[in-house]
């Protein structure tokens, strides 16, 4: 991908479910992706990856997840990682594992979506609405899981018109290494550039150069 790809001032960063359940060590998922994300470097590419868009003042929106008590115990229909989050309770409303890593959260000025109740993103919160207003043309896609929201939401965005970047080491997949090459493997085919955090933040860098 050549450096100037991207236009600068039409970049956005979507970072999803960066909360405690995943990425604390108390959290409930967190075991589950614990190897990987060791291998990987993920929750320091994070950190990199925030810390490098905010510098070039590109906007980020946070995505969380969550689910209330009438959820848990309503949903007619509960697919298959539905009913594993639902039978161990994952993603509490208004519970400490739901809430932000301290090191992954939002600053004041940024945008919060509203939580996601399904892997896409996009299927049915205001996260379309909010980067049309915040003129975003070029969508980075960060956070987790890699196999489920994150690809999910990457096919949704790109099938809506947005020019989307997929970041290998800025997530996991559920299912090791093996997953995680297959995973890989499938991101150039559903975005238009499938990058490192470094490459990523070396390509919007240059874009802002040619300002």
């Amino acid at each position: 991908m050549s450096s100037n790809a991207y236009e600068a001032g039409r970049i956005g960063l979507l970072l999803i479910d960066t909360v405690n359940e995943i990425f604390a060590e108390n959290g409930k998922a967190y075991p589950i992706f614990k190897d990987e994300f060791d291998r990987i470097g993920t929750f320091a590419n994070l950190k990199r990856l925030l810390a490098g868009v905010r510098d070039q003042g590109i906007p980020v929106f946070f995505s969380p997840m969550a689910y209330t008590e009438s959820d848990y115990t309503t949903w007619r229909h509960l697919s298959g990682i539905h009913r594993e989050m639902y039978d161990n309770r994952l993603f509490e409303a208004g519970s400490w594992g739901a809430d932000f890593h301290p090191e992954l959260s939002p600053r004041p000025n940024e945008v919060v979506i509203e939580p996601h109740k399904n892997i896409d993103v996009m299927a049915n919160t205001d996260l379309d609405v909010q980067l049309r207003q915040h003129n975003v043309e070029y969508l980075a896609i960060g956070g987790m899981i890699g196999t489920m929201c994150v690809e999910s939401t990457a096919r949704s965005a790109m099938e809506r018109g947005y020019h989307v970047t997929t970041l290998t080491d800025a997530t996991a997949a559920q299912g090791g290494r093996a997953a995680y090459d297959e995973m890989v493997a499938r991101y150039p085919m559903i975005s238009h550039a499938t990058l490192s955090v470094d490459e990523f933040l070396t390509a919007t860098r240059a874009a802002k150069s040619q300002l």
